[in-house]
C-alpha cells in the first residue's frame, strides 16, 4: 500500500531565491537543485517538472513561477511539491493560505522538504503554518532591524545609499562606512554652484559648458538636464541630509557653503507660468524649419520716447525645444501678418471655404453693420439687407478673401487664430538677412539660409 501510494505522488521540483547576491543566500538555486535530486533518488521520488526563480517571497502572488505552479496542481498536472524548505515555499500569510486550500481540497497531496514532510493531516499542516509563519517573523523583525540601523547611520552623519555626484562611497565590510569628495569631480560641482550664484547660469547653460569640457559621470554618461538640477538643489552638498521625514548633519566634507547654496536656490526659483493667458495665433501652425522643434511666442514692451507710455510687440521664435542651440531669429507677429496678407493679395493662399462661410455668416448674423473693407462694395450697393437674412454662399472669393483680410488685420487673437485654421496652403517661413514667407516647401537644411515652416491647419 505504501508503495502504491508512493508512485501516484508526482513532484514539482522548486528552488527559489531572493533577489539578492548569492554570497547573501543560504544556498544558492544550483546548491538547492543538487541536494534535492539526491534525496529524490534515494527516496525514489517521481520528479515530472523542476521550476526555479530569483524573487522575493515577502509579498503575496508576487512571484510568477510559484503562481504558475499553483495553478498547475490546480491543473492535476503534479500533486506534490519538492523543495529544500518551508521558507523557500511562502513567506507570507496569503501564499501559505493557497497552499493550506489545496491541501484540504485534496489537490496538493503532500509537501516534501530536505528534513521533513507535510500531508493533509491536521498537525503536520499546523506545524507547515507555524514554520512558514516563522518565515514572515524573521522577514518583518529584519525590515525592522534594516530601519533602525538605517536610521542609526542616519544619526552617525552618514547617508545610506549611493554617493551623489562628487562624493565616492567607501565601503567596509559590505557597508558604507564613509563618504568622501570625488577627487576627479568634485571640483565640477563646485563650479556649477559658482556659475548659478555669480553669473546666472540656467541649468541648460551648466550643461552646455559641461559637455563643452567633456565632463562625464562615474557610469561614463553625460549629466542630464533633470540630473543638474537635483544636484543643485541636494542640501548634501553644504553638509545636511533629509532621510525620510528628519533631517540629520552629516560628517562627510561639504563642497559649498551654506550662503553659495541659499543664493543658488534664489536664482533656481522661477515664477509660476500661465500658459493660457495669452493666445498667439501663428504658434499652433509653425514648427521650427531648421531643428524641427515647436515655436513659441512673448509679448515685449518698448517705452515710449515721448508721454510715458509703451507698445506692446509680439515676437515668435523657435522654443528650442528639440535643439537649444538652434540659431533662428525672431520675427514680429505684425511682419508675419504683413507678408501673409501679401500672399493673400497674390491669391497665393487657399482658404477653407466652408469654414469662413459659416464664421462670415455668423458675424453678419452678430452684426448689423460691418465697416468698409468686407462688406465694402455690398454696403454702397445697398444690398447689406438681402445678405442679413440669406446665407453667404461658399463660392463668393472675393468677399471671403476681404473678411480673412479684414480679421488678419483688425481682429483679437482668438479671431486671428480661427482665420489662420481656414488657410490650407504651407508657407515656409524663411530668414536670411530678414524674414520673409515664400509658398512651397524648401529642403530641410542648407547652408545659405535657415526657416521656419508653417503647417496646413
Amino acid at each position: 500500500m505504501k508503495d502504491t501510494k508512493i508512485n501516484q505522488l508526482k513532484y514539482c521540483l522548486y528552488a527559489r531565491k531572493s533577489s539578492e547576491s548569492d554570497e547573501r543566500q543560504t544556498m544558492s538555486i544550483d546548491s538547492q537543485l543538487k541536494e534535492m535530486l539526491t534525496l529524490a533518488e534515494r527516496e525514489k521520488l517521481n520528479i515530472v517538472e523542476t521550476k526555479r526563480e530569483s524573487h522575493s517571497a515577502k509579498a503575496s502572488g508576487a512571484r510568477p513561477v510559484f503562481v504558475e505552479i499553483l495553478r498547475e496542481i490546480r491543473e492535476e498536472k503534479y500533486n506534490a511539491i519538492l523543495t529544500w524548505a518551508p521558507d523557500r515555499l511562502s513567506r507570507n500569510a496569503g501564499d501559505l493560505g493557497s497552499l493550506v486550500d489545496l491541501m484540504d481540497q485534496g489537490k496538493l497531496l503532500k509537501i516534501q522538504t530536505y528534513s521533513q514532510s507535510f500531508t493533509n493531516s491536521p498537525n503536520e499542516k499546523f506545524l507547515l503554518m507555524i514554520l512558514c509563519s516563522q518565515a514572515k517573523l524573521e522577514n518583518d523583525n529584519r525590515g525592522v532591524n534594516v530601519k533602525r540601523g538605517l536610521k542609526a547611520k542616519c544619526q552617525m552623519g552618514i547617508r545610506p545609499g549611493v554617493a551623489p555626484l562628487g562624493y565616492l562611497n567607501i565601503i567596509n565590510n559590505n557597508r558604507i562606512s564613509e563618504v568622501i569628495p570625488d577627487p576627479e569631480r568634485d571640483w565640477v560641482v563646485k563650479a556649477m554652484f559658482k556659475r548659478v550664484a555669480e553669473k546666472g547660469h540656467s541649468g541648460r547653460t551648466i550643461q552646455k559648458w559641461l559637455k563643452e569640457i567633456g565632463f562625464r559621470t562615474k557610469n561614463d554618461k553625460l549629466l542630464a538636464l533633470s540630473k543638474i538640477y537635483s544636484t543643485l538643489k541636494n542640501p548634501l552638498y553644504y553638509g545636511e541630509f533629509q532621510y525620510g521625514d528628519d533631517w540629520y548633519k552629516g560628517i562627510h566634507e561639504p563642497l559649498v557653503t551654506k550662503q553659495l547654496w541659499d543664493k543658488v536656490q534664489q536664482q533656481l526659483q522661477t515664477p509660476p507660468k500661465n500658459w493660457h493667458k495669452n493666445k498667439f495665433p501663428f504658434k499652433t501652425l509653425c514648427i521650427c524649419g531648421s531643428c524641427g522643434g515647436g515655436v513659441t511666442a512673448e509679448e515685449r514692451y518698448k517705452k515710449l520716447k515721448y508721454g510715458g507710455g509703451s507698445n506692446k510687440h509680439i515676437y515668435y521664435h523657435c522654443a528650442r525645444s528639440v535643439d537649444y542651440e538652434c540659431d533662428e531669429p525672431y520675427i514680429t507677429e505684425a511682419d508675419l501678418i504683413k507678408q501673409l496678407l501679401a500672399h493673400i493679395n497674390a491669391g497665393n493662399v487657399k482658404i477653407n471655404k466652408t469654414k469662413i462661410a459659416k464664421k462670415l455668416k455668423a458675424d453678419i448674423e452678430r452684426f448689423h453693420k460691418l465697416r468698409s473693407e468686407v462688406l465694402h462694395q455690398e454696403y454702397l450697393s445697398g444690398n447689406l439687407g438681402e445678405i442679413e437674412n440669406s446665407a453667404v454662399k461658399s463660392n463668393d472669393d472675393e468677399m471671403q478673401t476681404n473678411y480673412l483680410k479684414h480679421v488678419l488685420k483688425t481682429g483679437s487673437a482668438d479671431d486671428r487664430q480661427e482665420a489662420l485654421g481656414m488657410i490650407r496652403t504651407k508657407f515656409t517661413w524663411v530668414h536670411k538677412r530678414s524674414a520673409t514667407l515664400s509658398c512651397g516647401r524648401i529642403p530641410l537644411r542648407k547652408e545659405s539660409m535657415s526657416y521656419t515652416q508653417l503647417k496646413e491647419s
